[in-house]
């Protein structure tokens, strides 16, 4: 009887790991779908798997099913109140369930949004993602209901403490929303600067593009590419280039070698290099180059906004 007992812990701790490491590894392929399955008949066996139920909940958030999100997270927060990591994952799947609501719903939400990472924030003082959601939080609200740029800067500073990359994107994200666009670039720069990664440079070059200052961004975008040598740069440089009817020339040329070297991790479609294609030989006035592009989009994708753009080629 012993051997069975001992045989049978040795399967199920078997059984667990890999249906643990199978729902991971679907997840890496972005098979959520399956991923889902194998938790859900594992957890059927093992209901208070801690760690089997926080993948689900992460399972359920990737396909956005929030209520289902929140109440294997809900779980967990309730059976260990003080883990900031649960109380972050709570609020989060809160606060995502709040912006897919009506407006009159998510007021009902919110507190206990702020609450849960409030809380999370008070256990752990070097949680870094629980202060980059309330910089958020605090920066998306409207202020009759809470929102505050001076509550969202306090918890940018404590992300300055924590991590220099993050406190200056945190501000430069606050400022950038209070219109404080000197102070925006200040810390974005700064953010380059110090981290120099790849987000730092795309959220100082996509503060370029909302401050409509296309020569900046294609600045930028050179001094990335030079850096990290990331084909979506190519592509970044080209869509600017287009947008702006700005360096044709230089436009046309990297759009084309993101083209040539593209692949899946690029993570920007082939469609969208051949819908800007298009728009950089409608600016020069040839027609029958546009319109190869144009169909070319069209071809691979029926996105609305395609056929307005052949239409307006057609217009020349």
């Amino acid at each position: 009887m012993r051997h069975f007992f001992l045989f049978f812990f040795i399967s199920s701790l078997g059984f667990s790991q890999s249906s643990i490491e199978k729902a991971k590894t679907y997840i890496d392929e972005k098979d959520y779908s399956k991923a889902q399955q194998e938790m859900v008949v594992y957890l059927e066996a093992n209901k208070k798997d801690d760690e089997g139920i926080e993948l689900l909940g992460d399972i359920y958030g990737h396909q956005k099913k929030w209520d289902k999100a929140i109440e294997q997270y809900e779980k967990l927060k309730n059976s260990y109140p003080n883990n900031a990591n649960y109380q972050y994952k709570y609020g989060g799947a809160l606060g995502m369930k709040a912006l897919s609501v009506s407006k009159f719903r998510a007021l009902g939400l919110i507190g206990d949004v702020k609450d849960a990472f409030h809380k999370a924030a008070d256990l752990d003082p070097n949680h870094i993602d629980t202060r980059w959601a309330l910089v958020e939080l605090y920066v998306s609200l409207p202020g009759i209901v809470g929102g505050s740029f001076s509550k969202a800067l306090k918890y940018a500073e404590e992300l300055e403490n924590l991590s220099k990359v993050d406190g200056y994107l945190a501000k430069g994200y606050v400022y950038k929303a209070d219109d404080e666009s000197e102070l925006a670039e200040k810390y974005y720069k700064l953010a380059v600067k110090i981290g120099g990664s790849v987000t730092c440079y795309e959220k100082l070059i996509n503060f370029y593009e909302s401050q409509e200052l296309p020569e900046k961004a294609i600045h930028t975008i050179e001094e990335a590419q030079k850096k990290h040598q990331n084909n979506v740069f190519y592509y970044q440089l080209g869509k600017v280039c287009a947008d702006y009817n700005i360096q044709l020339d230089k436009g046309e040329k990297h759009i084309k070698t993101f083209i040539s070297n593209y692949s899946v991790k690029d993570g920007v479609q082939k469609k969208w290099a051949y819908y800007k294609l298009a728009q950089i030989y409608k600016h020069r006035k040839n027609k029958n180059e546009a319109l190869q592009w144009i169909n070319k989009a069209i071809a691979t994708s029926s996105e609305e906004v395609f056929q307005e753009e052949k239409a307006k080629i057609e217009a020349l």
